[in-house]
């Protein structure tokens, strides 16, 4: 059978871009057991709780949601448990640094396969406050409007 070769998505978080700034981001790969892989490769998970953190030099996800493998019997995986993050150790050093010194947390932008093995995009972020939030929806929504008037402009002109 040939190797998988490119990439494929099976989650992504897109609240997290409404709810953070991101700083930078980073590839992790993941410590899974056999059922989780197959649950994975069916495209089921959720990201939307995720979280990550670092302890004892080594870093955890932890509150990602990869559902029981429907085919699974009695050594199916926990749902919800904490699953350690393969990151070279100046990367642990520098993101723990970073959350840390404050104002920083680690969260899970998205899951996916690249050439076959599972992997998690996680970012360093800060939390947005209420006002940001509204402002960013409203940039987003200006911006929308100008391409709008911009294109009706352009065929007015045709």
């Amino acid at each position: 059978m040939p190797r998988e070769r490119g990439e494929k998505v099976i989650a992504t978080n897109r609240r997290a871009r409404h709810d953070y700034n991101i700083e930078k981001s980073y590839e992790a790969g993941l410590v899974l057991t056999g059922t989780e892989v197959k649950s994975l490769r069916q495209g089921r998970a959720n990201l939307s709780d995720g979280y990550a953190f670092i302890k004892g030099g080594e870093a955890y996800l932890d509150a990602v949601h990869i559902p029981e493998y429907s085919q699974g019997h009695w050594t199916n995986h926990a749902s919800k448990r904490i699953r350690k993050l393969l990151l070279h150790r100046e990367e642990i050093a520098k993101l723990e640094h970073a959350v840390s010194a404050g104002g920083y947390t680690l969260i899970p932008l998205r899951l996916y396969f690249s050439d076959g093995r599972a992997k998690v995009e996680i970012a360093l972020a800060k939390g947005k406050r209420e006002f940001d939030k509204r402002q960013t929806l409203r940039e987003r929504q200006d911006n929308r409007e100008a391409e709008r008037a911009m294109r009706m402009r352009n065929r007015m002109g045709e």
